[in-house]
């Protein structure tokens, strides 16, 4: 996966259609850590993902003695683990900037892809998909101040929005119009990188092909 640079004892259970497996995926693509990256049908997962993580969920990752199953905490940790290139910055400010935008991104954002996604027809899924492009349409101008999400280089906070904006065909949401054209220009960017290229999975692969 993506260019093998280091080498690493990890393994990396997935959910090849999460938006949240999505994203650490991205992290490891764009570090090069060679990783097993082991795909999980999450309603049938391997009887050995609940002897190594308690909530026996998607992801997990396992690196030696180490299991983590939050994959904010996977983010940051491969980030320290291997710290080139930096994907959180260095000075406290910007990182507690990061850290507060990927919180929005979880709370304003991942909680209605969560729900189309789950349930995509009725007034609900309706209602969550319009609520989403309204938010992602107000936050336009914010994709065109800087070449990545706030941000001169490609941060954490870009592995959060990417598997969203990704999944939009599938989420049943257009973003033609003309006041998206920054986030447009956004997606062609991050869409083309190659550690974005190696990130995903032959489902999301699909979505776009």
């Amino acid at each position: 996966m993506g260019v093998v640079t280091k080498r690493s004892s990890m393994t990396f259970f997935s959910d090849p259609a999460s938006h949240y497996s999505h994203r650490v995926r991205i992290v490891l693509a764009e570090k090069g850590v060679t990783v097993d990256i082991v795909d999980v049908d999450p309603d049938n997962p391997p009887g050995e993902l609940a002897d190594l993580n308690p909530y026996n969920a998607l992801p997990t990752l396992v690196d030696r003695d180490l299991v983590l199953y939050e994959p904010n905490i996977m983010m940051e940790y491969l980030d320290e683990r291997f710290p080139h290139p930096p994907l959180l910055p260095v000075y406290p400010v910007a990182r507690a900037n990061s850290r507060l935008m990927i919180h929005r991104i979880q709370k304003d954002w991942c909680g209605l892809v969560d729900q189309v996604l789950a349930q995509p027809t009725g007034k609900a899924a309706d209602a969550a998909r319009k609520e989403l492009k309204e938010s992602l349409l107000a936050t336009a101008p914010l994709f065109a101040e800087m070449p990545f999400f706030l941000s001169e280089e490609f941060t954490i906070v870009d592995c959060c929005i990417a598997p969203i904006l990704w999944r939009l065909p599938a989420l049943g949401i257009d973003l033609s119009d003309k006041q998206a054209k920054p986030i447009q220009k956004y997606m062609d960017s991050i869409f083309a990188r190659e550690g974005f290229k190696a990130s995903l999975s032959d489902l999301e692969e699909d979505i776009r092909s």
